[in-house]
């Protein structure tokens, strides 16, 4: 195989950078989400409000606790990693590889390849444990 042929598991030929974008955006996204999933329900505290009981088996549906809000150490983190995600999401998906590939259903194959590719997975894994 010369240097310029690419794989037969990998058909796009996807740049290394490119791959190492990917598996960041992934792990960045990931955490991010961690992130919100501990965080208050609203950014600015604010009262909660009383559930719904249904009138025949006296359950209690919907309603919120108050939330205290972001602390501002909750909300420099939130916005530094909504920005990583976004600066890793402009990267990739302006990143020169994309002029390679005929517009239409094939760059739209190519970039959902991107997203489950080998390489950019197994880098995600390494990430996540070496975090």
């Amino acid at each position: 195989m010369s240097e310029n042929d690419t794989p037969p598991n990998d058909p796009y030929g996807f740049p290394d950078d490119l791959k190492q974008l990917q598996a960041r955006l992934h792990q960045a996204h990931a955490d991010y989400q961690t992130l919100c999933r501990t965080l208050p329900w609203s950014v600015e505290p604010l009262p909660g409000w009383p559930g719904t009981v249904h009138p025949h088996t006296g359950e209690v549906t919907g309603g919120r606790e108050p939330s205290p809000g972001y602390t501002p150490e909750q909300a420099a983190e939130e916005k530094r990693l909504w920005d990583l995600v976004r600066e890793l999401s402009i990267g990739v998906s302006t990143h020169p590889y994309w002029a390679t590939p005929e517009r239409g259903p094939e760059l739209v194959k190519a970039r959902m390849a991107l997203k489950t590719h080998q390489d950019v997975l197994a880098a995600v894994t390494g990430l996540a444990e070496a975090a």
